[in-house]
């Protein structure tokens, strides 16, 4: 039996802002099926950039270009405004990472989770609303009908995020991008987001990007890895363990390991990451 065809695929793409000479994202390639990839670099590494070209969500000045960029066979960079806009939300759809600065200030949560079904599922006013009830439910929110209405500002970070999840899963899409999803939340609930996440992408046989700097988190959550450094994947892992390039290594070591305990975390080795790409 054949392998089933990804449902992502993406061949050479960079982009490049205008005024600039240097590539934000330099020729990076992967394939995504129905699987956990994460996408892991420091800030400035380009992984966001890669989210947002894929959704088309980059400014005017950016120019993208890619020898493939096809979501479920649909070449991406030919797609109208219109066309994305239906893609965006239904098949596709991007998690931000604060939920203070995502979902809208002066409407109430089950409004705008509700607003998600009327836009992609084509529902009744009524029926939105015991979409948008039953998937809050899904993901753990407790008295679903007092937090529907609720504003943004009165619910803690844990349960917009899960607001957010809710909203983004509702219409089952195939492709989900997830950037920095857990990075604004407390320790003590990251976990139970990340599960929620899983669950939710496993039951629609969908295909999770997970974009983040923690390595380790993601080498937890994720069944490979793409780590970027100056918008070049630099190394593709599916083990830490494994882990060759300078770059890598240095991301694994300034992150604090209970396991280890250490009196100074290392910081990057900036010149033997430059010596390694100049090799290459």
């Amino acid at each position: 039996m054949s392998a089933p065809d990804p449902v992502l695929k993406v061949h050479n793409l960079s982009v490049r802002f205008a005024r600039s000479q240097v590539r934000a994202v330099n020729g990076v390639s992967f394939d995504l099926g129905a699987e956990r990839l994460g996408v892991v670099g420091e800030s400035g590494s380009g992984k966001s950039t890669v989210g947002r070209a894929i959704m088309r969500l980059l400014p005017p000045s950016a120019r993208v270009e890619a020898d493939i960029l096809d979501f479920e066979g649909a070449p991406l960079l030919s797609c109208s405004a219109g066309q994305m806009r239906n893609l965006r939300g239904n098949r596709m759809a991007l998690i931000m990472q604060d939920p203070r600065y995502s979902l809208n200030p002066v409407l109430p949560v089950g409004r705008q989770v509700a607003e998600a079904a009327l836009l992609h599922l084509k529902v009744s006013k009524s029926e939105a609303r015991e979409r948008a009830a039953h998937m809050l439910e899904r993901v753990r929110i407790a008295d679903v009908g007092r937090t529907m209405e609720l504003y943004p500002h009165q619910i803690s970070g844990g349960m917009g995020q899960r607001v957010m999840i809710a909203m983004m899963l509702l219409a089952k899409p195939r492709l989900v991008i997830a950037d920095e999803p857990t990075s604004a939340l407390d320790v003590s609930v990251r976990g139970d987001v990340l599960k929620l996440l899983d669950e939710l992408v496993a039951e629609n046989n969908s295909g999770l990007l997970l974009i983040s700097h923690d390595i380790r988190m993601v080498a937890a959550f994720c069944q490979r890895i793409l780590v970027m450094y100056k918008g070049d994947v630099v190394e593709t892992l599916t083990r830490l363990e494994d882990a060759q390039h300078p770059y890598t290594r240095g991301l694994i070591a300034a992150l604090p390991d209970p396991r280890h305990p250490v009196h100074r975390l290392q910081t990057l080795d900036r010149l033997a990451i430059e010596a390694a790409e100049v090799r290459v």
